[in-house]
């Protein structure tokens, strides 16, 4: 309940043009919006351009005097935002569905939960190669990242053939998902 108290004080402060309250709310929420963006054919002048839309909606709502937020502000922000982004991206005809009935695709907690979860498992993943250790991460990185052939990548780490590189990214994939699993069994 303390949540809900502290976001109706953070509208109230919007409402009020406090410019606290509008800086809580960037701090707290910009983040998830770029990701939002950036994940979906944006880029980071995108991103400031819908958050700052979205701040302007908020701030006119809760201005009203007859706003009532029915759910969490990040889950309303993210709602809006995602609104907002889909319709510039059909105006710029970078995607095609029908936009009409958004609220009908995906329940938005939903949404903002996965994101949140996949973010979190983005920075297991991040730990987990960082503890991987070489030639591994080295072997990963030039095979994912860099694109590079196995033919390419066995001349480079010394390997006889593509296929011995082959089976050496299996082995340590296989390790890497060891370590992936038992740091995220770990942070839950």
């Amino acid at each position: 309940m303390r949540t809900e108290t502290n976001e109706q004080k953070l509208i109230e402060g919007l409402a009020h043009n406090d410019r606290k309250a509008i800086e809580a709310i960037y701090k707290q929420h910009f983040n998830m919006v770029q990701s939002l963006i950036l994940n979906n054919n944006g880029f980071p002048d995108d991103a400031r351009d819908i958050f700052q839309e979205a701040m302007i909606v908020l701030f006119e709502k809760a201005r009203s005097g007859s706003f009532e937020l029915n759910s969490q502000l990040k889950t309303y922000l993210y709602s809006v935002c995602r609104r907002l982004w889909l319709k510039r991206l059909n105006q710029q005809q970078r995607f095609s569905p029908e936009v009409d009935n958004l609220e009908e695709t995906v329940p938005v907690e939903e949404d903002v939960e996965r994101h949140e979860q996949r973010n979190k498992d983005f920075l297991v993943m991040e730990k987990s190669l960082k503890n991987l250790g070489e030639p591994c991460k080295s072997l990963l990185e030039a095979y994912y990242l860099q694109k590079k052939s196995m033919v390419d990548i066995a001349a480079d780490f010394g390997y006889t053939n593509a296929d011995n590189a082959k089976n050496q990214k299996y082995k340590c994939l296989m390790r890497l998902k060891k370590i992936f699993n038992s740091k995220k069994d770990s942070k839950e």
